[in-house]
């Protein structure tokens, strides 16, 4: 069984120091084998934050794979913005900002879907599509397999359609014509799950999008939350995706889970 934690928009530098411990507690009950985080990390890409952010890394039992985010790209520092837009990022968590996570049963391959010539929104170009589709089919038939990336590609609230990620349109079918089974995504502070189709009928993949996990810039009523992701290779594919919800009183509480039927190899 493989378990990941999927974690997103911690936003150090707004992070509540209670929800930090409770997720800290959380990561040592449930002893995932990777943590997945999917982009902004800092609130607003000082090196403090990402300080602070290395810290609380350091802290979880299980190694870390990050994506940066918008919020990881300086905001009002233009001349940083202009020529060393990931300069704090790169020296907080290395300088691949597309990292890939390769095992026996698992891969995980990352996105950079910032620009830092945008303020806000994603984008994923024509090289970046057809770099994920070629490292998909080559993967091997037991693993799961998972593209991260901070911008969402699919909504469940129209007033987040403006968020979604540019060139999602070719983006998503490639991707899970390729064999993707999970694009993991964060940056509108909603959890939730949708089903993605490819161009082919009998390929399916999943979009789990993660709330903020520390930040107190939650989302109206929407808490601090965090997603579990448990694989087994069996026959049907299958995971088991599991919310994980703050609750002041309680800390994170599992509050949703589900079975997610994967497209056969």
């Amino acid at each position: 069984m493989i378990r990941l934690l999927h974690l997103s928009d911690l936003h150090f530098g707004t992070e509540d120091p209670g929800v930090v411990q409770a997720l800290l507690q959380l990561e040592q009950q449930l002893r995932p084998d990777h943590c997945l985080l999917s982009g902004d990390i800092t609130q607003r890409a000082r090196r403090g934050q990402f300080a602070a952010a290395q810290a609380f890394v350091r802290r979880l039992g299980a190694p870390v794979m990050a994506v940066p985010g918008n919020h990881d790209l300086p905001l009002f520092n233009l001349a940083a913005r202009l020529f060393n837009p990931y300069g704090n990022y790169r020296q907080a968590f290395g300088q691949d900002l597309e990292p890939v996570l390769d095992t026996p049963r698992l891969l995980v391959i990352g996105v950079n879907s910032t620009r830092p010539a945008r303020h806000k929104d994603g984008q994923v170009s024509a090289a970046q599509v057809q770099r994920v589709s070629r490292r998909l089919q080559q993967a091997a038939p037991g693993q799961l397999r998972i593209v991260m990336l901070h911008h969402p590609v699919r909504a469940i609230e129209e007033s987040d359609l403006s968020n979604l990620l540019i060139g999602r349109e070719r983006a998503v079918p490639e991707w899970v014509d390729a064999g993707a089974d999970l694009l993991l995504g964060g940056h509108i502070h909603l959890p939730y799950l949708v089903p993605l189709q490819g161009s082919q009928p009998e390929r399916r993949g999943w979009a789990v999008q993660a709330g903020t996990g520390l930040s107190t810039r939650i989302r109206g009523a929407v808490p601090n939350s965090v997603n579990l992701i448990e694989y087994d290779a069996g026959v049907p594919r299958r995971c088991c995706l599991t919310r994980w919800d703050y609750l002041a009183s309680q800390g994170f509480v599992e509050v949703e889970r589900s079975e997610l039927r994967l497209s056969d190899l």
